[in-house]
C-alpha cells in the first residue's frame, strides 16, 4: 500500500489507483470533452497519485480520448457560437482550461474575423430589443460594455454599436 492517502483514508493499492483513475476519466469524458489539465485536476481531487495519473492520461492521450487541440477547437467553436465570445475572451478561457498557448493560438486562428464581427452585430441587435426608450448615450455605454466583457476590442465595439444604433434610428420608409 504505497499510494497516496488522505488523512482518514486507507492507502490504495496501485491497481486500485489505476482502476479509479480510469473510471474518473471515463466518467468525466462521458459528460463532454475535457482538457488534460482539467482531467489532471479531477484525478488530484480523487487523490490518485501523480505517477498513476500521468500514466493513465498518457494512455488515454495515445488512444485519442484526450486531445487538447481537438478540445480547444471544439471549445472555441461552441463558445463563439453559443455565447458570442471574441478571440480575446476565448484565449483567456483556454488559458484557464490549461491549454498550451501554441495550441490555443492554432484554435483561435480558425476564427474568421468577419464571423466575429457578425457575432458582435447579433449580440447588439439582441440587446437593443430590451433597451427601447433609453437615452442613446446610455445604450452606447451599455452595449460597448457588454461587447468588452465578451472580449471585443474597443474600436470594433464602438463601430458595431454606432452602426446598429444608426440602423435603429433610420425610418422604415427609407429602406
Amino acid at each position: 500500500m504505497t499510494t497516496h492517502s488522505g488523512d482518514d483514508e486507507p492507502a490504495r493499492e496501485p491497481a486500485e489507483d489505476y482502476a479509479l483513475a480510469k473510471q474518473v476519466l471515463y466518467d468525466r469524458l462521458a459528460e463532454r470533452p475535457r482538457s488534460r489539465a482539467d482531467l489532471e485536476q479531477a484525478l488530484a481531487k480523487k487523490r490518485v497519485s501523480a505517477e498513476v495519473a500521468a500514466a493513465v492520461l498518457d494512455r488515454f492521450e495515445s488512444a485519442g480520448l484526450v486531445d487538447d487541440a481537438a478540445f480547444a477547437r471544439s471549445w472555441v467553436e461552441g463558445r463563439q457560437r453559443g455565447k458570442g465570445l471574441a478571440t480575446r475572451a476565448l484565449a483567456m478561457e483556454l488559458r484557464q482550461k490549461g491549454i498550451d498557448d501554441e495550441i490555443a493560438r492554432e484554435a483561435l486562428a480558425e476564427i474568421d474575423p468577419e464571423s466575429e464581427r457578425q457575432s458582435a452585430h447579433r449580440l447588439v441587435q439582441t440587446k437593443l430589443r430590451s433597451m427601447a426608450g433609453l437615452d442613446p448615450q446610455v445604450q452606447t455605454r451599455r452595449l460597448v460594455g457588454m461587447l468588452a466583457r465578451k472580449g471585443y476590442p474597443p474600436g470594433l465595439a464602438f463601430e458595431v454599436v454606432r452602426t446598429e444604433l444608426g440602423a435603429e434610428a433610420e425610418p422604415l420608409d427609407s429602406m
